[in-house]
């Protein structure tokens, strides 16, 4: 119960800078700002940014999680803020001992002694920017705590087994009584652990677990973005007698050398010459997909006109987006004598048809 008594105290809203009247998209984009800001890849050494960035993907491993986010909610509203006050919601002086434990129980499903969760991990993955728009399956390594190859978790030599401590009765907690309250603690005598381990297994040293390298499969939906934050549920750190944690891979996108991205659009850039732009043509546009398409630029097109090309960009579960194709007027560095002679015989022509591009500028 450890993890929902924080939530007492804790204003998770508070930690991300958001309102409790916050969307989830909402919610996601506070998060995405502050871990890009406080990523310890980003703050090589800096221990006050990695604590905030722990406090921030904490607040959002909550918030974030539609369940999540209600149970908070309703503990909130039912914690020392909203309701256990003497007096208020029917449990004044004269009830008798109440037992949050035995709430936090009815709530969340209850605990078991050494049941807790494993460890939330987070892994970062590099992927080429034509796997972040079509999606791909790939997998991450990693080294974390998983069950012990010996003793399969249970943390007693082979043959052995642990023994229930008489104190707690296997329980791991002992009542403490606070006036009309009664609230749980970690046993004295066995800390919590509910037993006791006598002869230990060789190789955990009785923990039930050991940290080994492990591969993660992991399967990239088409049209994620850099930074985005994809949870891999019970695919983190082992407990003994508890569920997994999550594993949380971060997406590192490398750029494209030729196409960018706008959310769901693509982008990309193409020369023209003086003549197609003055006259209109007919140009060859590739695609990420090798494809080729023909974009119909008219006459008397301007330096930087961007072009939609409707459902060429990403296809992600929100729609697909466009290619958005920008035409830049290409100066040659070097011409030809042919090439001058053609240019400068235009340029008389234009001066000659009054085609001063300056005039009214202020002298």
């Amino acid at each position: 119960m450890a993890p929902q008594r924080e939530w007492f105290e804790k204003d998770y809203y508070a930690t991300l800078g958001v309102s409790k009247e916050s969307s989830a998209k909402e919610i996601t984009k506070a998060y995405r700002k502050l871990a890009r800001e406080l990523h310890p890849d980003a703050n090589p050494g800096d221990t006050s940014a990695e604590e905030r960035f722990k406090e921030v993907s904490t607040a959002y491993d909550v918030l974030g999680e539609e369940g999540k986010r209600r149970e908070y909610d309703q503990l909130r509203a039912m914690g020392p803020m909203g309701g256990f006050r003497s007096g208020v919601s029917g449990f004044g002086p004269g009830v008798g001992n109440f037992d949050l434990g035995d709430l936090l129980g009815g709530l969340f499903g209850g605990s078991q002694p050494n049941a807790g969760r494993g460890n939330d991990l987070e892994t970062r993955l590099k992927l080429s920017f034509e796997e972040a728009i079509f999606g791909v399956t790939t997998s991450v390594s990693l080294v974390s705590d998983v069950a012990c190859s010996t003793c399969s978790g249970v943390g007693t030599s082979p043959g052995s087994e642990p023994r229930t401590c008489n104190t707690c009765g296997g329980r791991g907690e002992q009542a403490e009584n606070q006036g009309p309250f009664s609230f749980s603690r970690p046993c004295s005598s066995c800390r919590g652990s509910g037993y006791f381990i006598d002869d230990p297994c060789a190789t955990c040293r009785g923990s039930g677990l050991e940290r080994r390298s492990r591969s993660v499969k992991v399967r990239i939906p088409a049209g994620v973005e850099d930074g985005q934050r994809i949870r891999l549920k019970g695919r983190g750190g082992s407990s003994r007698g508890g569920p997994p944690g999550d594993l949380y891979v971060i997406l590192s996108v490398a750029p494209h050398q030729d196409f960018g991205r706008k959310g769901s659009d693509l982008t990309f850039t193409v020369p023209l010459t003086y003549p197609e732009a003055v006259l209109g043509a007919e140009v060859s546009v590739p695609t990420l997909d090798d494809a080729l398409i023909t974009l119909k630029v008219p006459a008397g097109t301007r330096s930087g006109s961007v072009f939609r090309v409707k459902g060429r960009g990403v296809r992600a579960r929100r729609g697909v987006g466009d290619l958005l194709v920008t035409v830049e007027i290409h100066v040659p560095a070097i011409t030809t004598e042919c090439e001058r002679s053609a240019l400068q015989a235009l340029a008389e022509a234009m001066s000659a048809n009054g085609g001063d591009t300056r005039e009214g500028l202020a002298r």
